[in-house]
């Protein structure tokens, strides 16, 4: 039984540590996102605060003019609606506002998106 708890609890460090380093990388990321999005609670640029955006219903924060599409798309920011989005904006949402073309690197997608998780 030691044994398997050593196991697992090696197992949890290893996920915490990808899951930093993925962090770590996906700050770098959000170099892409600087020039229209802060990390600071309620400071919109172009676009909205990206602090807290993790687990947030879309087009609810406040103090931005949402475009109707993304207000109205009933999304829940999380992991796979991040990653989804990110890809291509305007794919998941039609009519959005995102002058974004997306980024195409699946393994950079996720770097970016443990990050903003870290945003709370």
């Amino acid at each position: 039984m030691r044994y398997l708890y050593s196991f697992f609890s090696v197992l949890l460090f290893c996920s915490f540590s990808a899951f930093a380093q993925d962090a770590t990388i996906g700050k770098q990321k959000y170099q892409d996102c600087v020039s229209c999005h802060s990390i600071k609670p309620g400071e919109n640029l172009l676009g909205p605060s990206l602090f807290g955006i993790y687990g947030r219903q879309a087009g609810v924060a406040a103090g931005y003019r949402y475009s109707n599409a993304l207000k109205n798309s009933g999304i829940t920011w999380n992991e796979d609606s991040l990653n989804r989005y990110v890809a291509n904006p305007q794919g998941l949402i039609p009519g959005g506002r995102m002058p974004y073309s997306g980024m195409p690197d699946a393994n950079d997608r996720k770097a970016l998106i443990a990050y903003l998780i870290t945003l709370k």
